[in-house]
């Protein structure tokens, strides 16, 4: 299933993708696309849904976060070998683990805001997992049975404020730096979430194509790890880190988003992502 919530900010409504790709109306279903759906019992109930009963959802609605209640967005650093190497560091020998500020969450064709003071603002395509099942302590055997499912993620970053200490924090978690979606894709489509094209283009220019087959780590070691540090809970996000092409690795000289410019993105089968960058509404002031 590709599960969504679409409408203005705050007010969403739940929907899903039906065979030919329209957009279905859940609210007949669930009111929300919120944690307790993303257990499998959630998601056999969703799936035993009769889609031609629903209503399909005319227009070109704003989609939002396909699903609500994260507790925790966590991020995997430097996890491609490429991308390590143009950041100029050491392939990591486990996990770099970084938090990104739930409330950084947006829908996945809203504006970036270039936060003030921001003098190098950067893209990262991502591959995102979505916890169904707490997850404690477990093994990489069993770690692909706590996934509800997958998405798209662009992990915004403000390489400036990132590098000012050794927490990368603040360069990580500014509002809108965490478009997700535009569909939550279950794991029982995604036969093999290490074999993923994606890429990124800015203002049309092709910066990221890689491929999840590149990942230092994998989606179930990523899990494992993380789940001795810290509980997963249902709805929490690994944000699995990002292949080559970021601005600030850019040679001779690093690029960096301005006002006006335009990132779009996608993963294969979990869908596109637009963002215009725009600025922070205090900068007119």
């Amino acid at each position: 299933m590709k599960l969504c919530r679409y409408g203005q900010d705050g007010a969403e409504k739940p929907g899903l993708l039906d065979r030919e790709g329209r957009l279905r109306d859940l609210s007949s279903h669930c009111s929300d696309i919120a944690v307790e759906m993303l257990s499998p019992e959630g998601l056999s109930r969703l799936a035993a849904v009769d889609l031609d009963s629903l209503p399909i959802v005319d227009g070109d609605p704003r989609f939002g976060v396909p699903f609500k209640g994260t507790s925790k967005y966590i991020g995997i650093g430097l996890n491609y070998s490429d991308h390590a190497e143009e950041a100029g560091l050491a392939v990591p020998s486990e996990p770099i683990i970084f938090l990104k500020a739930v409330s950084a969450m947006c829908g996945p064709n809203d504006p970036t805001v270039q936060p003030l003071g921001s003098t190098k603002l950067d893209w990262e395509v991502e591959l995102g997992v979505v916890i169904g099942t707490k997850a404690q302590c477990v093994s990489e055997a069993d770690a692909l049975s706590h996934v509800a499912g997958y998405c798209l993620l662009n992990d915004v970053s403000e390489r400036a404020f990132q590098m000012q200490s050794s927490q990368w924090d603040k360069g990580k978690g500014c509002d809108t730096f965490g478009p997700v979606g535009p569909w939550l894709v279950t794991a029982d489509e995604i036969a093999d979430p290490q074999s993923l094209h994606m890429w990124l283009d800015v203002n049309g220019q092709r910066m990221q194509d890689g491929s999840t087959a590149t990942m230092i780590f994998d989606v179930k070691t990523l899990i494992s790890y993380v789940s001795r540090h810290m509980t997963l809970m249902p709805g929490d996000i690994i944000a699995t880190g990002t292949p080559p092409g970021v601005g600030m690795g850019k040679k001779p000289t690093p690029v960096f988003l301005k006002v006006g410019d335009v990132v779009s993105l996608g993963i294969e089968g979990l869908g596109e992502q637009t963002q215009r960058v725009v600025p922070h509404p205090r900068t007119a002031r």
